[in-house]
């Protein structure tokens, strides 16, 4: 079985949920026995030539690191080279590449496409760029044979609004990583001059849908003594959100280390206090059910794609209501819970489940044709 797939910048470690998704995926979907290439975005890629990344094949596609225009000129790009390769299912993820369903399904290609979230929520999009994006949503939806969403509100949101009957539910996942040596938690904690249980800690790219100047405006008003907010990621392109978000955390002393992964983003994860998600838009946040991995106390908006997270009512606050959150935040840090949500991630969010319930799909959609 050969799957292509579209709509990811690439694997391994670049910062994204899809491209977590894909990097824990694929490899998976490989060893159920299917040949895997993904086309990815030259621009982010380790290296600019094809690779493999455990068995699975990395081809990078130039594109210009545009917003707006990087995704439609990427996917474009993509068409000729998809096709000429024949697979039996192209995988298209999120909806801007989805416009191009009709096109392989006219070709006699099986289409799957992952509805990842509403991206014309984001706050950077114009509205022109916002219609685009809806009708990539309809397309995508209408001319694909199957529509994997990742959380109940997607699910019924497309069954409303389009009248869709070819959804399947299959979730984000997380894995979950023994704890690591003494010595390598010392070393990325003094990289930052950290002490473990001592500091608070966020994640995402730095746009304003990830809400951290409510984070940051929190931390202020909270005044906790001898506690460090810590707020790693970055932005995928110049803005001036970005640079007035980082002008606010070092006005409060936040550490900002960049786009961490690996060994570094696991002592962060695992020697926090208290993760803190403050997103006002999220698909199923893959960042949000790492730190559940990690048994981390976590503070979370109340939007919809946090709240299916099976989470006490306690972690959660009102989206956008500062000083709820600093509240929050001062409980937790002040009176820490010990947490026990392993048991969340093995039960909803294993990723082995997961790859045995996408390569189950693919399978029936391969037998059909």
């Amino acid at each position: 079985m050969k799957i292509a797939v579209l709509g990811t910048r690439g694997i391994p470690d670049i910062m994204g949920g899809i491209e977590t998704h894909c990097q824990e995926l694929y490899p998976r979907i490989v060893d159920r026995g299917a040949m895997v290439v993904i086309f990815a975005r030259k621009a982010y890629t380790p290296q600019k030539t094809p690779y493999r990344y455990k068995r699975v094949q990395v081809v990078p596609v130039y594109a210009p690191k545009i917003a707006g225009l990087e995704t439609f000129v990427h996917t474009f790009r993509c068409l000729y080279k998809v096709l000429a390769w024949k697979p039996d299912i192209v995988h298209l993820h999120a909806i801007g590449p989805s416009f191009v369903a009709p096109i392989f399904r006219l070709a006699g290609l099986k289409v799957v496409y992952t509805h990842h979230g509403q991206d014309y929520n984001r706050a950077k999009w114009g509205w022109f760029a916002k219609a685009i994006l809806r009708i990539s949503e309809f397309v995508g939806t209408k001319f694909s044979n199957r529509v994997i969403v990742i959380s109940d509100l997607l699910e019924e949101w497309l069954k409303k609004k389009f009248h869709c009957k070819t959804t399947v539910r299959i979730n984000n996942g997380v894995t979950l990583l023994p704890a690591l040596p003494e010595d390598k938690t010392k070393k990325w904690l003094g990289k930052y001059g950290l002490e473990g249980k001592r500091y608070i800690f966020a994640l995402g790219r730095f746009v304003k849908e990830k809400g951290f100047h409510d984070l940051i405006a929190a931390y202020k008003k909270a005044c906790l003594v001898d506690v460090k907010l810590v707020i790693a990621g970055t932005a995928d392109f110049k803005s001036e959100y970005a640079n007035e978000m980082k002008a606010a955390a070092a006005e409060v002393g936040a550490i900002l280390p960049g786009y961490i992964h690996g060994e570094e983003l696991q002592v962060i994860f695992e020697n926090a206090s208290l993760f803190v998600i403050p997103s006002y838009h999220e698909g199923l946040p893959i960042a949000l059910l790492e730190a559940l991995g990690y048994n981390r106390n976590v503070v979370a908006s109340d939007i919809p794609a946090n709240m299916e997270v099976p989470l006490p009512e306690e972690c959660f606050y009102e989206l956008g209501d500062v000083d709820e959150l600093a509240e929050k935040m001062t409980l937790f840090m002040e009176t820490p819970v010990q947490r026990d949500f392993k048991h969340i991630v093995e039960y909803h969010y294993d990723w082995d489940k997961i790859a045995d319930q996408t390569m189950e799909l693919y399978k029936s959609l391969v037998r059909k044709k």
